[in-house]
């Protein structure tokens, strides 16, 4: 998805040893080729981390030009 569809980021690196554990539960998706936990698993640990430390969401709008936010944290 284009960067410019995401309309707020959060920054998660508090939460990254919970978010890899929960990740790495699905131990299915580890062993196969393509799916991003088995691509996340072969990556050395800081570049792993600087994928996951932001989350990225896209606020869905009722309006046209509606405003929304940008970043959810301070």
């Amino acid at each position: 998805m284009p960067d410019e569809y995401a309309t707020a980021t959060v920054d998660v690196t508090a939460w990254l040893d919970q978010k890899w554990a929960a990740i790495r539960s699905h131990r299915s998706q580890l062993v196969s080729q393509r799916p991003l936990p088995a691509l996340l698993s072969r990556l050395d640990g800081e570049r792993r981390e600087r994928i996951l430390r932001t989350e990225y969401f896209t606020q869905l709008r009722m309006a046209p030009g509606a405003p929304g936010l940008r970043n959810l944290t301070p």
